[in-house]
């Protein structure tokens, strides 16, 4: 459980440093999510979401 909160809380501070050092970037960026179909961002969401696991499992694996 403690690792989860220590991922959220470095995800919050990644997305936070972004739009608090780009926000015209951030704004253009989210403008352009729109023309985006939904099936693309569906699948970009679960390859980030599995490479995302490979990467806890790899690493808790090899710590313990």
């Amino acid at each position: 459980m403690r690792e989860l909160i220590i991922a959220f809380g470095l995800f919050l501070f990644i997305e936070g440093i972004l739009y608090a050092l780009f926000p015209s970037k951030m704004k253009s960026m989210l403008k352009k999510l729109e023309l985006i179909k939904d099936s693309q961002l569906r699948s970009g969401g679960l390859i980030f979401a599995v490479l995302g696991f490979i990467i806890i499992y790899y690493i808790k694996s090899s710590y313990e």
